[in-house]
């Protein structure tokens, strides 16, 4: 046939840059020191008991992790028990977090987004990746957003052969 168009990307040609989430997830090894295996009757940490605990407990077990202490039952914890875990697993963990493992995810991408440099997106057009292979939380789609919005032209999500508008800068 004749007078046929080429094939042109559009998407390619569009200008859009997009950012993938996934890129912020934390690379550190976790474990989890969960205060609920030391209540007792589920209910309250009795000092005695769990200063015991803690003086017995392999903490090298956690060397080079990120540790991750919470409590998963409804129990109030007194905040030396916090104290003592830290004290006891701080010669060994590469760092100490307090919160469940969705807290600290929460936590890890709202730290690695804040550390974003932003300057190579001032004036441009962003799409927030929508879909990947690790889990990222809705934190962290509000945290990216509050930090680009005051450069980016427009924030989207999605792909960027589908997208949503998020946000577009009045100029």
């Amino acid at each position: 046939m004749t007078g046929e168009q080429p094939l042109v990307n559009r998407v390619a040609n569009s200008g859009l840059i997009t950012l993938d989430l996934e890129r912020f997830y934390p690379n550190a090894e976790t474990a989890v020191f969960d205060l609920k295996d030391y209540l007792f009757q589920g209910l309250i940490l009795r000092e005695k008991d769990f200063r015991e605990v803690v003086k017995n407990h392999d903490w090298s077990q956690y060397a080079g992790k990120t540790l991750l202490v919470h409590c998963s039952a409804d129990a109030i914890i007194p905040m030396w028990a916090y104290m003592l875990v830290s004290t006891a697993a701080t010669p060994f963990a590469a760092d100490i977090f307090q919160g469940s493992p969705d807290e600290w995810l929460r936590a890890a991408y709202r730290e690695n987004i804040a550390g974003l440099d932003i300057e190579p997106y001032k004036d441009q057009r962003l799409v927030i990746k929508g879909c990947g292979d690790k889990p990222v939380p809705p934190a962290a789609y509000l945290a990216i957003s509050r930090r680009l919005q005051p450069v980016a032209k427009s924030i989207m999500f999605g792909e960027p052969c589908s997208t949503v508008p998020v946000y577009k800068r009045k100029d």
